[in-house]
C-alpha cells in the first residue's frame, strides 16, 4: 500500500488582515511545527479559526492538502510556496483527492481521523495571495484538499505516517465529490449516491439535499463562506 507521509504539520491562531476598507479575522496563516502536538475533536492544540460559523467544528477539525499540488501552484503564482501555504494543518504526500474517499479513516500517531468532505476555499485565500479569483481557481482545478473529523483524540507527530484503517464501501472519492458539487450539478443520481454516504459532513449533505429539492445555494455564496 502506498505510504502517506506528513510533509508538514502546521498550526496557527487567528489574526487580522486588511480586507479593503475593513479587516478580516482569519486562521489561514499556518506555520510548521517540529514537535508532537495533541489533536482534539475540534483542532490541534495551538490552532484556531477566525470564523467559527463557516470554519472548524467537528466535521472540519483538520484541513489536509496534498504536497503534490505545490509545484502546480508555484507555477501558477510565479513564486515559491512554503508548506502550510493553503491554510492546511497537514501537508500530505501520497494522498490526493483521487486517492481518498468520503468516510475513509486513518490512524495518525495516537489519533484516528475520518474524511468528511472536500475543502471549500473561501475569499480569504484570495486575500492572502491578493487574487480575488484564487478561491475559484482552486475549486476549478480540483486541487482542493479535504477535511478530517477526529474519531479518537491523541498526540500527532510531524514524523508520523497515516495508516489507512477503513475504506468506505460506497467509494465516493473527494475528487468525485468535487465534481458532483461544482461541475455536474444536474447529475442527481450522483447527488443521491453521495447523500447515502453516512460520513459526509452535515454542511455538504444539507447543500445536496437542497439541490434535490431544487433549492440549491448559489456557488458564490458558498465561496464567500468556507476556509
Amino acid at each position: 500500500m502506498r505510504k502517506v507521509a506528513i510533509r508538514s504539520l502546521n498550526v496557527g491562531k487567528p489574526i487580522e488582515l486588511p480586507f479593503g476598507n475593513k479587516r478580516a479575522t482569519t486562521g489561514i496563516l499556518k506555520k510548521p511545527i517540529s514537535k508532537p502536538v495533541y489533536l482534539t475533536t475540534v483542532n490541534f492544540n495551538g490552532d484556531g479559526q477566525g470564523d467559527l460559523i463557516h470554519h472548524g467544528g467537528i466535521d472540519k477539525a483538520v484541513c489536509a492538502y496534498p504536497a503534490e499540488h505545490y509545484s502546480y501552484w508555484e507555477e501558477q503564482l510565479g513564486r515559491a510556496l512554503p508548506y502550510g501555504a493553503f491554510g492546511e494543518n497537514l501537508t500530505l504526500e501520497g494522498l490526493t483527492e483521487i486517492d481518498v474517499c468520503i468516510g475513509d479513516s486513518f490512524q495518525i500517531g495516537e489519533a484516528i481521523v475520518q474524511v468528511s468532505q472536500p475543502r471549500q476555499p473561501c475569499y480569504k485565500l484570495g486575500l492572502l495571495y491578493e487574487r480575488k479569483d484564487m478561491p475559484l481557481l482552486v475549486q476549478n482545478s480540483g486541487f482542493t484538499g479535504f477535511y478530517f473529523r477526529v474519531l479518537q483524540e491523541g498526540m500527532v507527530s510531524p514524523s508520523d505516517e497515516l495508516i489507512r484503517l477503513h475504506s468506505q464501501e460506497k467509494a465516493i472519492s473527494v475528487a468525485e465529490a468535487n465534481r458532483i458539487m461544482h461541475h455536474d450539478k444536474s447529475d442527481l443520481n450522483a447527488v443521491q449516491r453521495i447523500i447515502e454516504v453516512n460520513e459526509l459532513s452535515a454542511n455538504w449533505r444539507k447543500t445536496f439535499e437542497r439541490r434535490l429539492e431544487g433549492n440549491e445555494v448559489d456557488t458564490r455564496e458558498r465561496l464567500s463562506g468556507e476556509r
